[in-house]
């Protein structure tokens, strides 16, 4: 029986939790976040929740409720990470996140390459697993990129798309955190390009797509993104040798953000307005809602209706099979935003991300994890990448992959 420490419960640590409560291997899970009304609301609909109102940014407060625990599970902002994993050092015990940490002001590259290597060994040194980017994009996309490996003898490149398209009535231009919405779409971009690991620029490589029930044309755009830094560092030994690997992002949001970037509101550097200095991205977080936690909230906003309830999420491999040149494409399908609601009272957004992290966890209670030290989601075994969407057709969640010679 397992006790695991969920550290923030948003729409991805209270999902996690949520589904963990149904899990017959988890005897307790901890709940905390610096939100009390948040962790009261979450450990009410638990039968094996407590909680705790925590600090997040002292070492020493973790460690002080992770007593025990056999897993923290990171769901707090990326900022976090490096605080959460010291403390999972030293509580020793298993680590997770939905995204690759960073320290501000420090070269993101730089800080990945750091869990892989200095922080990886001190895992390894305590026999501990911690692994990184597990939501659906990293995380789900990147298993459906470990499985299209099977169909490849060599791989050349690999296109990542998603696309979000739900669209409520109302004014609602994130159904995530606005403030990680604003920072990605403000942040350099990365692609894995000739081998190298590459900067570009938010918004910039406009690609147009045609997805697989979706009437219209799609602008995909560069968006800062864990999977091209990740699975380019681990090329050779994941994908088969893989010298191009690039992410690309559409939806409502991006096109909102678009004109914000451009005009400069999505920046932290201030700016003088009438004799006072301003933040613009203070100004823009102010005036954007939300995104709903609540079921109430959700159910408010379906019930007066969505413009689009549409989305993809798309894995192009491109290398050589037999001698040929062929295409591996991969969809990985999902209830749509009403559906999900439905089938679990969560939005489309957590139900893929916080579920597809609930999924990594799953794989933590039930003991699949073998390695030692820091791993991050592209890096499973194809054993762990079977038994991981074992799991997700549980959930509606399924890949659909078609391989044509070129």
């Amino acid at each position: 029986m397992k006790k695991i420490l969920i550290l923030g419960v948003g729409a991805q640590g209270s999902t996690v939790a949520k589904r963990m409560d149904e899990e017959p291997n988890v005897a307790e899970i901890i709940c905390a976040d610096y939100d009390k009304k948040a962790v009261d609301e979450l450990v009410k609909v638990l039968k094996k929740g407590k909680g705790f109102q925590v600090d997040a940014k002292k070492v020493e407060n973790i460690v002080e409720v992770a007593k025990g625990v056999d897993l923290i599970v990171n769901a707090l902002p990326m900022e976090f990470g490096f605080t959460v994993m010291e403390a999972a050092l030293t509580a020793k015990t298993n680590y997770q996140d939905f995204a690759a940490c960073y320290t501000p002001g420090v070269d993101w590259v730089k800080s990945i390459q750091r869990m892989y290597g200095e922080i990886g060994d001190r895992f390894k040194a305590i026999g501990k697993t911690a692994l990184i980017s597990t939501g659906s994009a990293p995380g789900t996309i990147c298993v459906a990129s470990r499985d299209a490996m099977r169909y490849l003898d060599s791989c050349e490149t690999i296109m990542l798309y998603v696309y979000e398209g739900v669209k409520p009535k109302r004014f609602l231009p994130f159904w995530w955190s606005p403030e990680v919405a604003y920072s990605d779409m403000q942040d350099e971009a990365y692609c894995f390009e000739n081998g190298e690991i590459c900067i570009t620029q938010p918004f910039s490589r406009p690609v147009y797509m045609k997805f697989k029930g979706i009437d219209n044309e799609i602008k995909m755009i560069e968006h800062s993104h864990d999977e091209p830094v990740i699975m380019g560092l681990n090329s050779k030994e994941f994908f088969k040798g893989a010298k191009n690997i690039f992410f690309k992002y559409g939806g409502f949001g991006v096109e909102f953000a678009e004109p914000l970037y451009q005009m400069g509101m999505l920046s932290t550097k201030p700016v003088e307005l009438d004799g006072n200095m301003v933040i613009p991205r203070n100004l823009a977080l102010k005036l954007t809602p939300p995104a709903p936690k609540y079921q109430d909230e959700i159910k408010k906003i379906l019930d007066e209706g969505l413009e689009f309830d549409s989305g993809a999420m798309l894995v192009q491999a491109t290398g050589i099979k037999d001698g040929k040149k062929v295409k591996v494409e991969t969809y990985v399908n999902a209830p749509g935003c009403v559906e999900a609601f439905e089938k679990s009272g969560l939005t489309g957004e957590m139900y893929l991300t916080g579920q597809g992290g609930a999924l990594f966890t799953k794989l933590f209670i039930n003991d699949k994890f073998t390695q030692a030290g820091l791993i991050s989601s592209d890096m499973l075994t194809f054993e762990q990448v079977d038994t991981y969407l074992e799991y997700a057709t549980e959930l509606n969640i399924t890949l659909d992959t078609t391989v044509d010679e070129l």
